[in-house]
């Protein structure tokens, strides 16, 4: 691999500066049917999964209306009472879905959908890492990035650790330390990354409970 995400984060952030946000949108707007209905499918009251996730009804309820815009620290306690994989929840569409018009960015032995709306600030991604990718080559650079595994087997190289991380954990770090990730050989490994060029930390309003 000649680069890794260490060098291309800013990169796809600035790209994603100028891409067509009428497809997150399209995205976004189905997440609230959505949610609705993996709740219902379950049996599951707003009141209930209020008490697992510490998110009140009344968000809970414009969540799924429509009336309240859906964020990572939203959909990720909910995610974890449903025991569903949170691609599951924003349902992403295959790369290249002419319904939803996704503009998928192929670069550094992956393929990268911007999720974001908005220029500047945290930009979030979704990335199919090809098992191409596998050679650590750490970098630094400036910002602070924040990993979920949604598929697969992602190893993460940083400053002296050397792990595995398996589909439904997470990491974040400062990029400043030397770090890469990639596939482990094996097979291709699909990633939600949230990635801060000022330094910019995710803050999780609401944690799922143990158990």
């Amino acid at each position: 691999m000649a680069h890794d995400h260490a060098t291309n984060s800013a990169e796809l952030s600035a790209t994603a500066d100028s891409a067509d946000s009428a497809d997150t949108a399209d995205v976004l707007a189905g997440v609230g049917p959505r949610l609705k209905r993996i709740r219902q499918q379950r049996d599951c009251t707003l009141a209930a999964l209020s008490e697992v996730t510490g998110i009140s009804v009344s968000t809970l309820s414009r969540l799924e209306s429509g009336g309240r815009k859906p964020t990572l620290e939203l959909l990720l306690p909910i995610a974890h009472a449903h025991q569903v994989p949170l691609d599951e929840l924003v349902g992403a569409p295959p790369v290249g879905d002419p319904r939803v018009r996704l503009r998928p960015i192929k670069a550094y032995d992956a393929t990268v959908l911007p999720l974001s709306q908005q220029p500047g600030g945290v930009q979030a991604f979704k990335m199919i890492i090809n098992v191409t990718r596998s050679t650590p080559e750490p970098r630094t650079h400036e910002g602070y990035e924040w990993l979920y595994v949604l598929s697969g087997k992602l190893r993460l190289v940083l400053a002296d650790h050397d792990l595995i991380l398996k589909a439904g954990e997470a990491a974040e770090f400062d990029t400043r330390l030397p770090h890469w990730f990639g596939s482990t050989g094996q097979a291709p490994v699909e990633v939600l990354s949230l990635f801060g060029p000022q330094g910019e930390r995710m803050h999780v309003r609401a944690r799922p409970t143990a158990g």
